[in-house]
């Protein structure tokens, strides 16, 4: 079976490409490099993994792939807010393109999607039949992004998935757009305090990119392209005080974190419902405290 991913040297869509490979299915990439890492163009070369220089705006070579996994977006939520045109321009026309190619070759899509089209949630753990009011540009990019999609099903019989995905965390995010993890990570590798936005009550729900990875395999080997939503997330609540904590712990170190005003279009609360998951699969994410034990294990190997 032929895999094509879109943003495949980005952080989500490389680790996607190499956890696949490894369970036997032909991967090819492309990516326009603007966000891409050498970290990744490396992982992605040891395992010989094609990867082809290109926009998923304008790409349209999509004849002899069974299905295509769209990774390919802008992700900065500050970013979105102060350039709100480039996110849609880039993340709605990227998908609008990629998804009319699937559907004229008959191709089925894994759109990988975001917590983001949820905004401040008005209860938690959040459904998947939650109201969408998203925050910011970035969250409205990829909500209008999943209409489109929903369209075409309709329109051209496209056979997709979307899948919202949560704060994922693993080796390989670009230093640029990395999230809370990372940020601790480095830090405290410096012997520097971790910096966090906000009073630290504020949570999230971390997911391993590896549980990532797997659930995208389950449903490509289920076929389960029904057009369904699915939450990609622990299902675990955890402040970013706990995280602070925990990363410290691990790390062996103490040093007390410094407190930064709150950004614009974070939310306060965030957890994912993953019952409708659970139900379609059977998935059982990995734990934090195992994930970031495993993540840091990594990048000291440099794998």
């Amino acid at each position: 079976m032929r895999i094509l991913i879109t943003g495949g040297a980005g952080f989500i869509g490389h680790n996607v490409a190499l956890y696949l490979k490894n369970r036997g299915f032909e991967v090819v990439v492309i990516d326009s490099f603007e966000h891409s890492s050498p970290y990744a163009l490396r992982r992605l070369n040891t395992y010989e993994i094609p990867v082809i220089n290109s926009d998923a705006r304008i790409f349209n070579s999509y004849e002899g792939f069974d299905i295509v996994i769209h990774a390919a977006a802008y992700i900065s939520v500050e970013e979105s807010i102060k350039d709100p045109v480039k996110y849609f321009e880039n993340n709605v026309v990227s998908t609008a393109r990629v998804g009319f190619e699937c559907a004229k070759r008959r191709s089925k899509l894994i759109y990988l999607s975001s917590a983001a089209v949820y905004g401040e949630p008005i209860e938690i753990p959040i459904r998947e039949d939650h109201p969408l009011n998203p925050k910011s540009p970035y969250g409205l990019s990829k909500l209008m992004s999943e209409q489109v999609l929903k369209q075409y099903a309709d329109l051209y019989e496209l056979k997709h998935i979307v899948l919202r995905l949560f704060n994922v965390y693993g080796p390989g995010q670009n230093p640029a757009y990395a999230g809370v993890i990372n940020s601790f990570i480095n830090r405290l590798k410096e012997n520097k305090p971790p910096i966090i936005y906000g009073d630290g009550t504020q949570t999230r729900d971390f997911i391993y990119v590896i549980d990532v990875a797997r659930v995208v395999e389950v449903l490509i080997e289920r076929d389960l392209f029904n057009g369904e939503v699915y939450n990609v997330g622990s299902g675990e609540e955890t402040s970013i005080n706990e995280l602070a904590e925990k990363l410290m712990n691990i790390l062996n170190k103490r040093i007390k974190p410094i407190h930064a005003a709150e950004r614009p279009g974070d939310i306060k609360r965030s957890s994912a419902d993953i019952s409708k998951l659970k139900n379609a699969i059977g998935f059982t994410p990995t734990s934090l405290e195992k994930g970031l034990r495993e993540m840091l294990g990594a990048l000291i190997e440099g794998t």
